[in-house]
């Protein structure tokens, strides 16, 4: 039997490769979804179709982050349209506060109850936003807290944190999912998509997918506005 994993399934193009790299690794996934009330609420309708293609258990979780608000995913903020130049070096309006520390969290109180050591994430360093809480020094600290506020831990046992796209392009992490049979299509990247789900091709998510399909050689599959 395959070792058993969560997932953190968000229905973007980074946790859907994530998922894949994960089955491609020899896990069972267990996908989990959270329903923040985002701004981009059709991710999880994507994410969804994508637990179904793959035949993985699916929770979806509801987290209304709206009620702290202070992103401009959760709240009345205006998603911005950065120069590609200038993603990533600070931190947006886009990044939910501890959005990843939370997450993190609700997965390993699954994880702890179905007897789950490993948990993947989707997160990266390089051709990101700039969120803070996708860099390893905080991966690290989490996976050592969470070994530690669980019954894991008196049991000699620890909970691993894996990003497999840490060290990865866009480019590389969407060539790696290509390799792997990821329909892209499935997929929803966009900050701000209208009411058809067309992605508005001006966010910064928008922008680091689109520099990366271009980087890799390949068409992005999805309807842009």
């Amino acid at each position: 039997m395959n070792k058993k994993c969560v997932v953190l399934l968000s229905g973007g193009l980074d946790s859907t490769t994530t998922l894949a790299i994960a089955i491609s690794e020899g896990f069972k996934p267990y996908a989990i979804t959270f329903d923040y009330n985002q701004r981009h609420h059709i991710e999880i309708e994507r994410a969804k179709m994508t637990a179904e293609k793959y035949g993985v258990h699916q929770l979806i979780f509801p987290l209304p982050l709206n009620l702290i608000g202070g992103s401009a995913l959760t709240d009345n903020i205006d998603v911005p349209d950065n120069k590609i130049e200038e993603i990533g070096k600070g931190i947006p309006i886009t990044y939910v506060p501890a959005r990843n520390s939370i997450f993190l969290s609700v997965a390993s109180a699954w994880a702890e109850a179905n007897e789950i050591n490993d948990i993947f994430i989707g997160v990266n360093t390089l051709d990101y936003s700039g969120y803070p809480d996708c860099r390893k020094e905080f991966i690290d600290a989490m996976e050592r807290a969470l070994t530690l506020g669980t019954k894991f831990h008196d049991r000699g046992k620890r909970i691993v944190i894996h990003t497999p796209l840490a060290d990865m392009t866009k480019a590389e992490i969407i060539k790696r999912g290509s390799e792997l049979g990821v329909d892209y299509s499935l997929t929803s990247s966009c900050y701000n998509p209208d009411e058809k789900g067309r992605a508005c091709g001006k966010c910064d998510s928008c922008k680091l997918r689109l520099k990366g399909f271009a980087e890799a050689g390949l068409k992005d599959p999805v309807e842009y506005q």
